[in-house]
């Protein structure tokens, strides 16, 4: 019998409006849709029969709205997913990391000791991200009907996904490039690749520039 594997696409959110080097995390902040070619892309090459799933933060809810406003069909009525939110950085949220240390020196010192492990002041370690992220897809691979699940969701989130499907270490998946408006696909088979137990990952790509989807998602192999 041919297994169809749980298809996850995840999409970065658009930019942050005015960035400018800060660190955002949890904060409720906008973005710029102002990028047409990139929402049309996507718009045309995300799957037309999908799960869709947002986090609880505006700018992966906007990112949604400029997609769905250039589909040929409606998006459904996505679920919003609080584990897939951004790590939260606390008290030094909306501060950039000059404001960071100024702010809290050995904090900010003891965090660059282990930064992936350390919560910084009020806030979370990316080990707790990737450990509630992880939890969430599991929980959705296993329960959700859909064979496409659309997530459109943060840099933290997705590099937490690719860690599961690849059993990176936070260390290692801290080091992975997630560019707003990019893709990253994931695919899970529930009866294990090579008779593996509990399910198998396989990465089609991760980071591809959203511009390049429609060409990808129109070549890539029945499954």
């Amino acid at each position: 019998m041919t297994v169809v594997p749980k298809r996850w696409w995840w999409v970065r959110h658009a930019p942050v409006a005015g960035a400018d080097g800060r660190l955002y995390g949890q904060l409720d902040v906008p973005c710029e849709t102002g990028d047409g070619d990139a929402f049309r892309a996507l718009a045309a090459g995300l799957p037309r029969e999908a799960a869709w799933f947002v986090s609880p933060l505006r700018r992966t809810q906007q990112t949604l709205a400029a997609i769905g406003a250039l589909r040929a069909s409606p998006v459904p009525t996505a679920h919003i997913e609080p584990a897939f939110a951004e790590q939260h950085f606390g008290r030094w949220q909306g501060r950039s990391w000059p404001e960071m240390q100024a702010a809290d020196p050995a904090l900010y010192e003891a965090f660059w000791r282990n930064p992936t492990r350390t919560a910084p002041p009020g806030g979370e370690s990316f080990l707790a991200q990737m450990r509630r992220t992880e939890r969430a897809i599991t929980r959705l691979s296993a329960t959700i009907a859909e064979t496409d699940l659309v997530c459109i969701a943060h840099a933290g989130t997705i590099r937490s996904a690719v860690a599961l499907a690849l059993n990176l270490t936070p260390e290692t998946a801290l080091a992975l490039v997630i560019d707003n408006l990019s893709i990253t696909r994931l695919e899970f088979v529930a009866d294990g690749l090579l008779h593996s137990h509990g399910g198998s990952w396989r990465v089609r790509t991760v980071n591809q520039p959203g511009r390049g989807l429609a060409d990808w998602s129109s070549a890539r192999p029945a499954c």
